[in-house]
């Protein structure tokens, strides 16, 4: 909201309490209210873990409330951004993703928003898919389940031993530097599916000691692997994303994950 607002464009939006995106009548009765040119879809079930065990409520979410926005979007000539995920991939791959590679997710959540991206293309020709991974912002400082720098820095400031795996590898993406490329697509670039990450290869381990080294505190961090840190939900163990298609468009490549970090951390005095 803020860069779209930054940018000259006026915009509505709607959180859980406005609109509840499972239900179809909703969904057309807001699109008919407010008549945009534009609809962005940045809600999500991401509750990875959790998804195990209520698959069909991230279905919902992820992908039955998606095929409600498109079928809106395809009736009123509306253009549909809509966000996915790294989690489409198995993480197999040991270079970064492409959007050319082929979606072979692993886990409940990865197949409902694989669900979410299908509805899209099924029912659309004017779309933006945007696949990112770890995203990192503001409101991380302010939600019930904040980000993995929160979560890093509470756990140096209790003084807790902290273990973070480093077989798992990632593109931390900064929320605000994210938000300006996805207006920038709506602007200037080609219909299709993007993807948009943080522009580097990290271990979740290799992370936690930059957001360290950036607050300049000392931890006790050890590193750990998926074997001593098992999870309900399989996850891929590499899921970088490549952001040449982006760059291609005439977008500004992602900032550094250093610098973003520096810019949040900034933020939070």
């Amino acid at each position: 909201m803020r860069e779209l607002a930054a940018r000259g464009h006026q915009a509505v939006g709607l959180g859980r309490e406005e609109l509840d995106i499972t239900r179809a009548d909703l969904v057309e009765q807001a699109m008919r209210l407010h008549r945009p040119d534009w609809l962005i879809n940045a809600a999500a079930y991401n509750q990875v873990d959790v998804a195990e065990r209520e698959p069909l409520a991230a279905l919902e979410a992820n992908g039955v409330a998606v095929r409600h926005m498109a079928v809106c979007c395809r009736d009123t000539g509306a253009t549909l951004l809509h966000f996915s995920t790294d989690h489409i991939f198995d993480g197999k791959k040991s270079t970064p993703y492409t959007e050319e590679d082929v979606p072979q997710p692993v886990s409940a959540y990865g197949v409902s928003k694989l669900a979410g991206e299908l509805y899209v293309r099924a029912y659309l020709d004017k779309y933006y898919i945007v696949r990112t991974a770890g995203v990192f912002g503001p409101a991380g400082r302010t939600t019930n389940r904040g980000n993995f720098v929160e979560l890093m820095l509470r756990l140096a400031a209790e003084g807790r031993a902290i273990r973070v795996v480093e077989d798992f590898y990632a593109s931390p993406t900064y929320a605000p530097a994210l938000a300006a490329r996805c207006v920038g697509l709506l602007e200037q670039a080609p219909f299709g599916t993007y993807h948009i990450g943080g522009g580097c290869a990290v271990s979740w381990y290799q992370y936690a000691l930059l957001i360290f080294g950036e607050a300049g505190i000392r931890a006790e961090i050890t590193p750990t692997s998926e074997k001593e840190y098992p999870t309900p939900a399989r996850r891929p163990k590499y899921s970088v994303l490549s952001n040449a298609k982006m760059e291609a468009a005439g977008l500004d490549p992602m900032p550094p994950l250093e610098q973003t970090l520096r810019e949040y951390l900034k933020a939070r005095e």
